[in-house]
This record gives structure tokens, sequence and C-alpha cells, in this order.
């Protein structure tokens, strides 16, 4: 059984037992040892050449690679995200998606829906495919998915996960039968052809259950996990999933010390909270990472489908695995949650609301899921660009400059705080620059500073 990553204390509830879902398609260890990839500047602006020894045990026990290997895929994903973007700006609406392969993630391919656009994407180094579907025109039917989910009580449920495969070029909906799904494509009147349907008895629920992945205890009721230090103004707190608590409900910290109160929570349709602390806390740029060492946070650029991912929670501790796809969408008890990633990950009940991190690089909170952390599993993360927008928080970061509320500024021009997409345009001393890498803007990421994330135009 799919699950919610919440855990009830004793005095509250029993565990409920999960399905396993046994992870398959893990990369095979190669006999050699990769060649180091050139250091390149989007590496060091994301911290992927000085990988935690945590990081690099994690990724050896949960992907199979060695140090070497490890160290290989963490820069070379850092890099295909930055001519991913650049690629994605150059085709417009004939992109169809990108990822990344192989054991060290040494292979980027590009989807487009015109051959024209095949040049472009050999210029930059990366495999060309030519596809039927723009990403755009799957977003769209996608989005008609879930609208016919929600319309009918219940059918979410027989339906419970939808999204975007860019390998495949299809949409995919995961459904208990292929009756449900077939009966969910023609509510939302959308081509056949366009779907993938995975028959699974899965059905993920929520995960219920300042450092990213301790324990923190909502109304001495459940636990949930910590997920990423943020700020707001003055404020200091830490962001988590929104089914964990509601506005209002107060915390306890992993030493059951009085910690702080749910300033927003929206759960169901996005599954985002954060919680702001009392003066006796102080919001600090780690997660716990393998063995209660600490990983450093140093920004929130997106990573790209197939790329390493790493959770961190409070009953299974630090897993990693890969990413799988993004903008999905997922049905539980209490409703539809739209815009998760999807990945390998394994997590078990207490998780929820703790962190992910491609290499140092924030990527969620733990949301739900299905397997456990024996047997296998997938979870689903809330994205943390979103949540930062929807509560006007700043992550913490190591290292970096971080400006707490420091978004004023025109809508077009770069301010340290907000957050950018993929193709959106800012100007910075007079020069305009689109951006490559979904991430908020740090004050040391300033676009002319960081080719990585920002592409003079």
């Amino acid at each position: 059984m799919a699950h919610r990553h919440v855990r009830a204390t004793a005095r509250t509830a029993a565990l409920t037992t999960f399905g396993a879902l046994v992870l398959t398609g893990l990369p095979a260890v190669a006999a050699d040892e990769p060649p180091a990839p050139a250091i390149s500047s989007a590496a060091q602006t994301l911290g992927a050449d000085k990988p935690s020894p945590a990081l690099l045990r994690a990724l050896r026990r949960d992907l199979g690679l060695t140090d070497a290997q490890a160290k290989a895929r963490l820069v070379n994903e850092a890099e295909a995200g930055t001519r991913a973007g650049r690629i994605q700006n150059a085709l417009g609406k004939r992109f169809a998606g990108a990822w990344v392969h192989g054991t060290t993630s040494a292979g980027l391919t590009v989807a487009t829906t015109d051959a024209a656009g095949v040049a472009a994407i050999e210029a930059d180094g990366a495999q060309a495919k030519v596809v039927e579907n723009a990403l755009e025109d799957l977003s769209t039917a996608r989005a008609k998915l879930d609208s016919a989910a929600a319309a009918v009580a219940g059918r979410g449920l027989d339906t419970p996960v939808r999204y975007v495969d860019v390998r495949t070029n299809r949409v995919t909906v995961q459904a208990t039968s292929a009756a449900a799904a077939d009966r969910l494509v023609a509510a939302a009147r959308i081509d056949r052809r366009l779907v993938d349907i995975k028959v699974s008895a899965d059905r993920p629920r929520a995960l219920y259950d300042v450092r990213g992945g301790d324990a923190y205890h909502i109304d001495e009721k459940a636990r949930c996990s910590v997920g990423f230090s943020v700020t707001k103004e003055e404020r200091q707190g830490f962001a988590s999933a929104g089914h964990c608590g509601k506005p209002g409900a107060r915390t306890t910290g992993f030493n059951k010390v009085a910690q702080g109160t749910f300033e927003a929570s929206v759960f169901p349709g996005k599954d985002m909270s954060w919680v702001s602390v009392n003066s006796e806390w102080t919001a600090t740029p780690t997660v716990k990472g393998e063995g209660d060492t600490d990983v450093q946070v140093t920004g929130s650029v997106e990573g790209l489908v197939g790329a390493a991912i790493c959770r961190s929670g409070s009953t299974s501790g630090w897993h990693c695995g890969q990413i799988e796809q993004h903008n999905t969408s997922v049905s539980y008890a209490e409703g539809d949650i739209n815009g998760v990633t999807r990945t390998s990950v394994c997590a078990e009940p207490g998780d929820s609301g703790g962190p992910y991190l491609s290499g140092t690089q924030a990527q969620g909170v733990t949301s739900g899921g299905s397997g456990d952390c024996k047997n296998g599993g997938t979870t689903f993360h809330q994205p943390v660009n979103p949540l930062l927008t929807e509560f006007g928080l700043t992550l913490k970061t190591a290292g970096g400059e971080g400006t707490p509320g420091a978004q004023d500024g025109p809508p077009d021009s770069w301010s340290a705080g907000r957050v950018y997409g993929t193709g959106v345009r800012v100007t910075y001393d007079g020069v305009t620059y689109a951006c490559l890498q979904p991430h908020q803007a740090q004050g040391g990421w300033r676009p002319a500073l960081t080719p990585a994330l920002w592409q003079r135009v």
C-alpha cells in the first residue's frame, strides 16, 4: 500500500505497514573507473565539485557507484543542467524535455518536435531525439487528466499518479486497473495516443508522521521531519510538508523542547508548509546526512530527470535514488496533489516533510509514496522553489549571501531572493539574461558571475 509519511506518536496510533515496491533499473557499476570530468563553472557554482563523504557513501550504497563514479556523476549532472537550459531557451515551444543517463550521467539527451532543432542540440554536446509531442502539449494533457480526476469523487484514487514522462514522450497514468485509466482518459477528452497506462496496486498517501531530516512533533500527536531552514524578514524557521500541520499548530523539536508554530500550510492541491521557530532555535543551512553528519545546502537549482537525489528523514535516515519525473500529479485519500516530483528514493512513516538534495542543491520536501526502505519504494516530493515563492521565504544556504526579503525592484530585474524558472529574462547592470535552470537567486549568484544559471542574450 502507498502511504503518507507522517508518523503518529505511540499514544495516538500504531504504524501502518507498507506494501513492497522493489527498485529496478539502477545503473550497474562499470569495471573501469571513469575519467574525472573537467570541473566547470557550473559544478563550482552548485557545489558539485566538493561532495561530502556522507553523500558519497549514500550514493555508493543506493546507486551502486564507486567514489570516482559518484564524483563524476555529480559534476556531470551540474554541467548538464546548464546545457539543457541553453538548449531549451533556443528551442522554445519545440522543446520536449531533457534527461541525463549513464552510470555517471555522462549522457544528456534533449528532445525536440522539429528536426531543424537537432543541430542546436548537438552543437551543445547533447544527443538529439526528434519526437511528436512538445512538453507544453503533454503538460496540457496531464492538466486535463488532473481536472477529470478531481471532478468525480473517488476517481483520483483509482488513477492516483499522473505525470509527463519526457523519456517516452507520453503522459503516464498509473491506475489500479486498465479500465480505470481508460475511463479517466475518456473523461479528460484527450487523445489516447498521448497516454501510457501503468497498472499498479500502489495508492500513495502523504507521509505523515533546525536541521533538515531531524524529527519534530506536532501538537504532541504526530511526528514529521524538518525540511530546509528558511528565513522570512526577521523570522527564522523551516519548510516542511503541508499535511504535517495546519496554521497555528504548535511544534516541539526532536528533543521535545518547545520549537515553533505553523505559519502557513497548503494541503491538498499542494503539500507545503513553513514553521517559524522561537528564539531558542537557530536556522542552519544543514541537512542530517549519513551517520549523523551534516550536509551543507548551497542553493535550490532543480535537478534534471535521471539525476541522483538523496533524502533525509527522522525514521529511515539518509537514502538516495534518481529523479524519475517532474510535475507529477498524485491522488491521496485527502485529495489531489499537483506539481510534485517522483523519485526512486525510499521513505517510511515519520519521514514526511524531510529534505531532498541533489548534490548540495535543495530539491523539495517529502510528501508521500509507497514501499519502504527494506524492499524499495517510490516517493514524491513537493519542489522547494514553488514553496519558497508561495510563502515568500528565503532558503538558508552555506557560504551564500542570504538576503531575506530582498525581493524588491521591477519584475523584470534580477533580485536576490526571487525564484526564477528556465527561460525567464531579467535585466542586470543594463544587460539582459535568460535563466537556464530553476532556482532561488542568492546574493552571490549575480547573472554576470554565474554562467551555470544565466545566459546573456
